[in-house]
Protein backbone atom coordinates (compact mmCIF):
# COMPACT_ATOMS: atom_id res chain seq x y z
CA UNK A 1 0.00 0.00 0.00
CA UNK A 2 2.94 2.50 0.71
CA UNK A 3 4.61 1.55 -2.38
CA UNK A 4 1.29 2.53 -4.07
CA UNK A 5 0.60 5.68 -2.44
CA UNK A 6 4.16 7.05 -3.17
CA UNK A 7 4.12 6.07 -7.28
CA UNK A 8 0.61 7.89 -7.27
CA UNK A 9 2.12 10.62 -5.34
CA UNK A 10 5.11 11.02 -7.69
CA UNK A 11 2.66 10.66 -10.91
CA UNK A 12 0.51 12.91 -9.41
CA UNK A 13 3.67 15.57 -9.03
CA UNK A 14 4.45 14.53 -12.65
CA UNK A 15 1.50 15.55 -14.25
CA UNK A 16 1.18 18.74 -12.23
CA UNK A 17 4.97 19.44 -13.12
CA UNK A 18 3.62 18.75 -17.26
CA UNK A 19 0.44 21.30 -16.29
CA UNK A 20 2.89 23.98 -15.47
CA UNK A 21 4.91 23.59 -18.02
CA UNK A 22 2.15 23.32 -20.21
CA UNK A 23 0.11 26.64 -18.71
CA UNK A 24 3.72 28.78 -19.11
CA UNK A 25 4.20 27.52 -22.73
CA UNK A 26 0.64 28.67 -23.25
CA UNK A 27 1.15 31.93 -21.30
CA UNK A 28 4.33 32.50 -23.57
CA UNK A 29 2.40 32.18 -26.47
CA UNK A 30 -0.42 34.35 -25.75
CA UNK A 31 2.43 37.16 -24.82
CA UNK A 32 3.95 36.68 -28.15
CA UNK A 33 1.18 36.34 -30.45
CA UNK A 34 0.24 39.56 -30.93
CA UNK A 35 3.93 40.66 -31.75
CA UNK A 36 4.07 37.97 -34.38
CA UNK A 37 0.76 38.84 -35.89
CA UNK A 38 2.18 42.39 -36.51
CA UNK A 39 5.27 41.27 -37.89
CA UNK A 40 3.46 39.18 -40.08
CA UNK A 41 1.07 41.63 -41.44
CA UNK A 42 3.34 44.18 -41.43
CA UNK A 43 6.44 41.98 -43.12
CA UNK A 44 5.86 38.75 -43.75
CA UNK A 45 2.71 39.47 -45.90
CA UNK A 46 4.49 42.68 -48.04
CA UNK A 47 7.85 40.15 -48.50
CA UNK A 48 5.80 37.71 -49.89
CA UNK A 49 3.50 39.57 -51.89
CA UNK A 50 6.28 41.41 -53.60
CA UNK A 51 8.38 38.60 -54.17
CA UNK A 52 4.93 37.31 -55.96
CA UNK A 53 4.83 40.29 -58.36
CA UNK A 54 8.35 40.07 -58.99
CA UNK A 55 7.33 37.19 -61.51
CA UNK A 56 4.66 38.90 -63.22
CA UNK A 57 4.29 41.76 -65.73
CA UNK A 58 2.43 44.41 -64.07
CA UNK A 59 2.38 48.05 -63.72
CA UNK A 60 0.32 50.39 -61.81
CA UNK A 61 -1.77 51.18 -64.56
CA UNK A 62 -3.19 47.35 -64.69
CA UNK A 63 -2.86 46.09 -61.75
CA UNK A 64 -5.74 43.71 -62.24
CA UNK A 65 -4.08 42.07 -65.00
CA UNK A 66 -1.03 39.99 -63.78
CA UNK A 67 0.79 38.16 -66.70
CA UNK A 68 3.68 35.62 -65.40
CA UNK A 69 6.68 36.16 -67.07
CA UNK A 70 9.02 33.56 -65.29
CA UNK A 71 12.45 35.25 -64.58
CA UNK A 72 11.80 37.92 -67.34
CA UNK A 73 11.91 40.78 -64.48
CA UNK A 74 15.02 39.12 -63.42
CA UNK A 75 16.95 38.75 -66.68
CA UNK A 76 15.95 42.23 -67.16
CA UNK A 77 17.52 43.60 -64.71
CA UNK A 78 21.17 41.87 -65.09
CA UNK A 79 20.92 42.73 -68.35
CA UNK A 80 20.47 46.77 -67.53
CA UNK A 81 23.27 48.71 -66.28
CA UNK A 82 21.51 50.58 -64.24
CA UNK A 83 21.05 47.60 -61.53
CA UNK A 84 25.24 47.14 -61.32
CA UNK A 85 25.61 51.20 -61.14
CA UNK A 86 23.06 51.23 -57.94
CA UNK A 87 24.44 48.22 -56.37
CA UNK A 88 27.72 49.94 -56.78
CA UNK A 89 26.52 53.50 -55.17
CA UNK A 90 25.12 51.79 -52.30
CA UNK A 91 27.81 49.58 -51.63
CA UNK A 92 30.62 52.60 -51.46
CA UNK A 93 27.79 54.73 -49.83
CA UNK A 94 27.34 52.07 -46.67
CA UNK A 95 31.19 51.35 -46.44
CA UNK A 96 31.84 54.90 -46.35
CA UNK A 97 29.27 55.92 -43.95
CA UNK A 98 29.58 53.10 -41.33
CA UNK A 99 33.33 53.55 -41.47
CA UNK A 100 33.00 57.12 -40.69
CA UNK A 101 30.46 56.55 -38.02
CA UNK A 102 32.67 54.23 -36.05
CA UNK A 103 35.67 56.10 -36.23
CA UNK A 104 34.19 59.31 -35.45
CA UNK A 105 31.78 57.64 -32.91
CA UNK A 106 34.36 55.91 -30.71
CA UNK A 107 36.82 58.66 -30.82
CA UNK A 108 33.62 61.05 -29.56
CA UNK A 109 32.38 57.79 -26.93
CA UNK A 110 36.07 58.16 -25.35
CA UNK A 111 36.29 61.84 -25.20
CA UNK A 112 32.53 61.62 -23.37
CA UNK A 113 33.42 58.56 -21.32
CA UNK A 114 36.38 60.66 -19.84
CA UNK A 115 36.32 63.60 -16.74
CA UNK A 116 35.43 66.58 -18.59
CA UNK A 117 33.93 69.56 -18.06
CA UNK A 118 29.76 69.88 -18.81
CA UNK A 119 29.98 66.18 -19.69
CA UNK A 120 26.01 65.50 -19.18
CA UNK A 121 25.51 68.95 -20.83
CA UNK A 122 27.50 68.15 -24.28
CA UNK A 123 26.10 64.47 -24.48
CA UNK A 124 22.19 66.08 -24.39
CA UNK A 125 23.82 68.59 -27.08
CA UNK A 126 25.57 65.37 -29.28
CA UNK A 127 21.77 63.54 -29.15
CA UNK A 128 20.00 66.50 -31.05
CA UNK A 129 20.58 65.36 -34.32
CA UNK A 130 19.64 62.02 -33.52
CA UNK A 131 15.74 63.43 -32.58
CA UNK A 132 15.29 65.54 -35.65
CA UNK A 133 12.59 64.51 -38.16
CA UNK A 134 14.93 62.87 -41.21
CA UNK A 135 12.69 65.47 -43.36
CA UNK A 136 14.06 68.45 -41.76
CA UNK A 137 17.26 67.09 -41.51
CA UNK A 138 17.66 66.97 -45.33
CA UNK A 139 16.27 70.10 -46.18
CA UNK A 140 18.47 71.88 -43.57
CA UNK A 141 21.35 70.42 -45.12
CA UNK A 142 20.18 71.25 -48.85
CA UNK A 143 20.09 75.04 -47.18
CA UNK A 144 23.81 74.31 -45.86
CA UNK A 145 24.65 73.32 -49.55
CA UNK A 146 23.01 75.63 -51.52
CA UNK A 147 26.02 77.34 -53.76
CA UNK A 148 24.92 80.65 -53.75
CA UNK A 149 23.91 81.19 -49.67
CA UNK A 150 24.80 78.32 -48.49
CA UNK A 151 27.30 78.48 -45.29
CA UNK A 152 29.48 75.47 -46.44
CA UNK A 153 31.38 77.15 -49.37
CA UNK A 154 30.85 80.33 -47.52
CA UNK A 155 33.09 78.96 -44.75
CA UNK A 156 35.47 76.86 -47.35
CA UNK A 157 35.86 80.23 -49.29
CA UNK A 158 36.57 82.17 -46.19
CA UNK A 159 39.05 79.67 -45.19
CA UNK A 160 40.44 79.78 -48.53
CA UNK A 161 40.09 76.63 -49.64
CA UNK A 162 37.98 77.08 -52.31
CA UNK A 163 38.26 79.40 -54.81
CA UNK A 164 34.70 79.20 -55.95
CA UNK A 165 30.90 78.11 -54.72
CA UNK A 166 30.67 74.51 -55.50
CA UNK A 167 27.45 72.87 -56.87
CA UNK A 168 27.76 70.02 -53.98
CA UNK A 169 24.24 68.48 -55.34
CA UNK A 170 24.50 68.97 -59.30
CA UNK A 171 27.58 67.64 -59.15
CA UNK A 172 28.29 64.02 -59.88
CA UNK A 173 31.47 63.77 -57.90
CA UNK A 174 30.20 65.46 -55.16
CA UNK A 175 26.99 64.66 -54.53
CA UNK A 176 27.39 61.18 -52.75
CA UNK A 177 29.43 62.94 -50.60
CA UNK A 178 27.09 65.86 -49.70
CA UNK A 179 24.54 63.13 -48.43
CA UNK A 180 26.74 61.00 -46.66
CA UNK A 181 27.42 64.24 -45.07
CA UNK A 182 24.04 64.58 -44.04
CA UNK A 183 23.99 61.20 -43.16
CA UNK A 184 26.52 61.45 -40.80
CA UNK A 185 25.59 64.08 -39.19
CA UNK A 186 22.33 61.87 -38.29
CA UNK A 187 23.53 58.78 -37.48
CA UNK A 188 26.10 59.59 -35.41
CA UNK A 189 24.59 60.50 -32.32
CA UNK A 190 23.30 56.56 -32.23
CA UNK A 191 26.68 55.46 -32.86
CA UNK A 192 28.21 57.70 -29.84
CA UNK A 193 25.66 56.53 -27.52
CA UNK A 194 25.81 53.12 -28.19
CA UNK A 195 29.75 52.84 -27.56
CA UNK A 196 29.26 54.83 -24.88
CA UNK A 197 27.09 52.74 -23.09
CA UNK A 198 29.50 50.03 -23.99
CA UNK A 199 32.18 51.74 -22.29
CA UNK A 200 30.41 52.66 -19.25
CA UNK A 201 29.31 48.98 -18.90
CA UNK A 202 33.14 48.03 -18.52
CA UNK A 203 34.16 47.37 -15.07
CA UNK A 204 36.80 49.67 -13.79
CA UNK A 205 39.04 46.99 -12.22
CA UNK A 206 39.98 45.97 -15.77
CA UNK A 207 41.48 49.52 -16.70
CA UNK A 208 43.40 49.49 -12.57
CA UNK A 209 44.87 45.86 -13.63
CA UNK A 210 46.21 47.04 -17.05
CA UNK A 211 47.78 49.69 -15.28
CA UNK A 212 49.21 47.54 -12.79
CA UNK A 213 50.97 46.16 -15.48
CA UNK A 214 51.73 49.32 -16.61
CA UNK A 215 49.83 49.05 -19.66
CA UNK A 216 49.37 53.08 -21.20
CA UNK A 217 46.21 54.70 -22.16
CA UNK A 218 46.65 53.32 -26.29
CA UNK A 219 47.53 49.76 -24.68
CA UNK A 220 44.55 50.12 -22.75
CA UNK A 221 42.15 50.80 -25.69
CA UNK A 222 43.96 47.79 -27.82
CA UNK A 223 43.77 45.42 -24.93
CA UNK A 224 41.08 46.23 -22.81
CA UNK A 225 38.06 48.46 -24.41
CA UNK A 226 38.18 47.15 -27.89
CA UNK A 227 37.47 43.59 -26.70
CA UNK A 228 35.08 44.01 -24.30
CA UNK A 229 33.41 46.16 -26.76
CA UNK A 230 33.08 43.11 -29.18
CA UNK A 231 29.81 42.63 -28.77
CA UNK A 232 28.45 45.89 -28.78
CA UNK A 233 30.38 47.18 -31.73
CA UNK A 234 29.07 43.77 -33.91
CA UNK A 235 25.40 44.67 -32.97
CA UNK A 236 25.92 48.52 -33.80
CA UNK A 237 27.79 48.18 -37.03
CA UNK A 238 25.19 45.86 -38.06
CA UNK A 239 22.46 48.01 -37.73
CA UNK A 240 24.22 51.07 -39.13
CA UNK A 241 24.68 49.15 -42.27
CA UNK A 242 20.91 47.54 -42.20
CA UNK A 243 19.79 51.44 -41.99
CA UNK A 244 21.85 52.85 -44.81
CA UNK A 245 21.43 49.84 -47.01
CA UNK A 246 17.68 50.80 -47.01
CA UNK A 247 18.34 54.50 -46.72
CA UNK A 248 15.56 56.48 -48.97
CA UNK A 249 14.69 59.89 -47.48
CA UNK A 250 17.83 61.35 -47.42
CA UNK A 251 18.59 60.65 -51.14
CA UNK A 252 15.10 61.54 -52.68
CA UNK A 253 14.73 64.62 -50.57
CA UNK A 254 18.29 66.48 -51.75
CA UNK A 255 19.08 64.54 -54.54
CA UNK A 256 16.44 62.43 -55.60
CA UNK A 257 19.13 60.20 -57.43
CA UNK A 258 20.60 62.42 -59.47
CA UNK A 259 22.51 63.68 -60.83
CA UNK A 260 23.03 61.14 -63.60
CA UNK A 261 22.21 58.33 -60.86
CA UNK A 262 25.39 59.49 -59.20
CA UNK A 263 23.07 58.73 -56.02
CA UNK A 264 21.18 56.28 -57.19
CA UNK A 265 20.99 53.36 -54.67
CA UNK A 266 18.81 50.55 -54.72
CA UNK A 267 16.16 52.02 -52.66
CA UNK A 268 15.93 55.10 -54.71
CA UNK A 269 15.98 52.58 -58.30
CA UNK A 270 13.14 50.40 -56.87
CA UNK A 271 11.01 53.16 -56.02
CA UNK A 272 11.53 55.31 -59.28
CA UNK A 273 11.13 51.78 -61.38
CA UNK A 274 8.01 50.77 -59.50
CA UNK A 275 6.28 54.15 -59.03
CA UNK A 276 7.64 56.61 -61.66
CA UNK A 277 8.43 53.93 -64.42
CA UNK A 278 5.28 52.33 -63.36
CA UNK A 279 6.86 48.85 -63.58
CA UNK A 280 5.65 47.18 -60.49
CA UNK A 281 7.33 43.75 -61.14
CA UNK A 282 10.57 45.04 -62.10
CA UNK A 283 10.93 47.17 -58.89
CA UNK A 284 9.33 44.01 -57.16
CA UNK A 285 12.30 42.12 -58.56
CA UNK A 286 14.99 44.75 -57.71
CA UNK A 287 13.22 44.48 -53.99
CA UNK A 288 13.95 40.55 -54.03
CA UNK A 289 17.45 40.53 -54.63
CA UNK A 290 17.74 43.80 -52.38
CA UNK A 291 16.72 41.49 -49.84
CA UNK A 292 19.15 38.57 -50.55
CA UNK A 293 22.00 40.97 -50.67
CA UNK A 294 20.87 42.51 -47.60
CA UNK A 295 20.65 38.80 -45.70
CA UNK A 296 23.58 37.22 -47.45
CA UNK A 297 25.70 40.25 -46.14
CA UNK A 298 24.27 40.27 -42.14
CA UNK A 299 25.20 35.96 -42.41
CA UNK A 300 29.05 36.94 -43.58
CA UNK A 301 29.26 39.83 -41.30
CA UNK A 302 28.12 37.62 -37.99
CA UNK A 303 30.33 34.87 -39.42
CA UNK A 304 33.07 36.99 -39.76
CA UNK A 305 32.76 37.92 -35.98
CA UNK A 306 32.06 34.29 -35.09
CA UNK A 307 35.52 33.16 -36.44
CA UNK A 308 37.19 35.70 -35.05
CA UNK A 309 35.71 34.78 -31.52
CA UNK A 310 36.51 31.33 -31.81
CA UNK A 311 40.28 32.63 -32.91
CA UNK A 312 40.10 34.69 -29.79
CA UNK A 313 38.76 31.76 -27.51
CA UNK A 314 41.07 29.44 -28.70
CA UNK A 315 44.21 31.68 -28.25
CA UNK A 316 43.04 32.53 -24.41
Amino acid sequence: MEKAVRLDASGTGRASRLSEKTKDGLFLAAIISPALLLLLFTIGIPIVKSLYLSFYDVTLLRMKSLSWNGFANYRNLFADGDFGHSVAVTFRYVFTIVALQFVLGMALALILNGKIPMRRAIRTVVLIPWVIPTIIGALLWMWLFQPQYGIVNYVLQYLHLIDKPLNWLSDIHLALWAVTAAALWKQLPFMVTMLLAGMQGIPGDMYEAAMIDGANKRQQFWYVTLPMLKNTIQTVTLIACIENFKMFPLFWIMTSGGPVDATTTLSILSYKTAFIDLDLGKGAAIGAIWLVIMLLFSWIYNRLFSIGEGKGGGAH
